[in-house]
């Protein structure tokens, strides 16, 4: 069983995440405080001796991907590889609007209004169920639906014949996902009612039994 090395890192800030907008499956381009968070993770990795790179389909996470790639000094002929897979949680009807508004919407069948509140009273992936519940269209994806997506992705990274155990590979990511991610794995280690750092690095560890995380934020855990 092969275990692969990730380093997942969060995209460049964006227009809609200076505008506290939700931003899933919409998007928006990078900022220049956002071009500049993917040149800064960049440096930082320039001597990973990455063996494969993946993003969501996403400008936002290409462009970060690319970036970073530009600047590496190791990895040599990684063509970038986009998967639906690996975007945000669809937020339905919400996609665009404030955050604000959108988890008080979420949050007003169980009296609570904030994200953070939320998520501290019942979790990361019963605050997805509530918000699909809120979604006047209810095309907002649940936890299952969730889960099923992003974890056929990283089935994706595992099964590329040409990585082998302990080879390194880049996965440019988004905040959801990553609060997502270190909900599940993070074996109660991780705050998770706030998103990390834009251009943050997150350390993962993947094999066929799961993920461990030694590393998020740019913290060590």
């Amino acid at each position: 069983m092969k275990t692969l090395n990730l380093t997942v890192v969060r995209h460049g800030k964006t227009y809609f995440n200076r505008y506290n907008k939700l931003q899933g499956w919409g998007n928006s381009p990078l900022t220049d405080e956002g071009i500049a968070d993917a040149h800064q993770a960049g440096e930082r990795l320039a001597d990973v001796p990455f063996k494969a790179a993946y993003s969501s389909d996403t400008t936002r996470a290409m462009d970060t991907a690319n970036t970073i790639l530009a600047a590496n000094q190791t990895a040599t002929d990684i063509s970038l590889q986009t998967a639906w897979n690996f975007r945000e949680e669809f937020y339905g009807s919400y996609e665009g609007s404030n955050m604000d508004v959108a988890w008080t919407n979420a949050g007003a069948t169980v009296g609570l209004s904030t994200y953070a509140a939320i998520v501290d009273a019942y979790g990361v992936d019963k605050t997805k169920d509530l918000l699909k519940a809120a979604d006047p269209w209810h095309d907002a994806e649940d936890a299952t639906e969730y889960w099923q997506r992003v974890e056929a992705g990283f089935k994706l990274i595992l099964d590329n014949p040409a990585l082998q155990d302990g080879d390194d590979v880049l996965l440019i990511s988004h905040g959801n996902t990553l609060i997502s991610l270190a909900d599940r794995y993070g074996q109660g280690k991780i705050q998770v009612h706030e998103r990390p750092a834009n251009g943050s690095i997150a350390k993962m560890q993947l094999s066929a039994e799961g993920i461990s995380i030694s590393m998020y934020n740019n913290q060590i855990i």
